[in-house]
């Protein structure tokens, strides 16, 4: 049946070879087809609830970990950008029903700076509606740093590079599937229950302070941006304070978009060099290489850990020598910012 001509330029292994892939293609191709058409008679045989979808949709942005993590929020040319957030976005597909959206690498290349790269789709398809929208994009194996960049090669890194851009693309497939209507209302519902559940207890205010803390915010920042003292702050506040946060946290903004940190009223002041104690030899080895891989993973230069630290201990010159010697080769995998951070303020202790 799968008779190939061979060429006369092939030796056989390559006709027998291509054969095989031919047929391996093929086979793929014909269980993809059946996959999909299973989806739209799945569909069309269970057709969705509009009215049942909503109300699930309005019962799951009533549960505050949702709510909370339903919307995101940056700041643009002096104007403030908030909307649905890809997790919000997720959960309206699933509780819509009906719906097939993810994202995936279709091919490889090499750019013409010898820079490889992933061909990489996102896509959102109603079966029901039978409506598609796609987006298909480039992802350099890149990382960009302080001090310059570097190529990826690391399939872990690679993987984790596409999932991150996919990410904004998927929301957006979903979001241009979904009605209007329906989101609106599920953000809605958003902001009723995170003002419903927002603590404004004296204990949560200590908790945000020092969540902002790490960004070079302080209570008086907050406080100046707040228009009043943090035990008087409505719950509305505090929304608008997490989705900041977030922001931050997520590099989208930095401190300086929300907050007049330039101020020197209410800064932190950091003990005098002569009251700091020395940083022991012992310690220094132990909490090195986490402090390697802080610096290794772009979020921070060495110069500014070596600030960060100097702030706390007394370092010596070969001491911190080191530090700055960080980050003369690549890092074979990054690490997460907060969890760099931690790890470079537990070995502080």
């Amino acid at each position: 049946m799968n008779e190939l001509v061979e060429s006369p330029f092939a030796s056989p292994r390559t006709a027998l070879a291509a054969a095989a892939d031919s047929a391996g293609s093929r086979q793929n191709q014909s269980r993809e087809l059946a996959e999909t058409q299973t989806k739209y008679l799945m569909a069309e045989r269970f057709p969705r609830n509009e009215v049942a979808a909503m109300d699930r949709i309005i019962n799951a942005f009533s549960r505050p970990t949702l709510a909370e993590k339903a919307s995101y929020q940056f700041a643009r040319g002096g104007t403030d950008i908030a909307g649905p957030s890809i997790r919000a976005a997720e959960a309206i597909a699933q509780q819509w029903g009906n719906m097939d959206s993810g994202w995936r690498e279709l091919q490889r290349g090499t750019d013409a700076t010898g820079i490889p790269f992933s061909e990489v789709e996102a896509f959102c398809i109603d079966l029901q509606a039978r409506n598609t929208k796609r987006l298909t994009f480039i992802v350099r194996h890149w990382r960009d740093t302080k001090k310059g960049g570097y190529k990826l090669t690391d399939e872990r890194d690679i993987y984790e590079l596409c999932a991150n851009q996919a990410q904004r693309r998927l929301r957006a497939c979903i979001l241009a599937s979904i009605p209007g209507d329906v989101t609106e209302a599920a953000m809605q519902q958003s902001e009723v229950t995170l003002k419903s559940k927002a603590d404004t207890s004296p204990e949560a205010m200590v908790k945000m302070v020092e969540a902002f803390s790490h960004f070079g915010v302080s209570r008086e920042h907050i406080e100046k941006r707040i228009q009043r003292r943090l035990d008087a702050i409505q719950p509305a506040q505090v929304v608008s304070l997490k989705r900041i946060y977030a922001s931050l946290r997520d590099d989208m903004s930095t401190a300086a978009d929300w907050f007049d940190v330039g101020d020197s009223v209410g800064a932190p002041k950091q003990p005098a060099p002569k009251d700091l104690p020395g940083y022991s030899a012992a310690d220094f080895e132990r909490n090195l290489p986490a402090w390697e891989k802080v610096v290794q993973s772009g979020k921070k230069t060495a110069a500014d850990l070596l600030a960060m630290l100097g702030t706390k201990a007394a370092f010596s010159e070969s001491q911190r020598a080191q530090i700055l010697a960080i980050g003369a080769e690549p890092a074979p995998a990054p690490v997460d910012d907060f969890v760099a951070e931690f790890e470079a303020e537990e070995g502080m202790q």
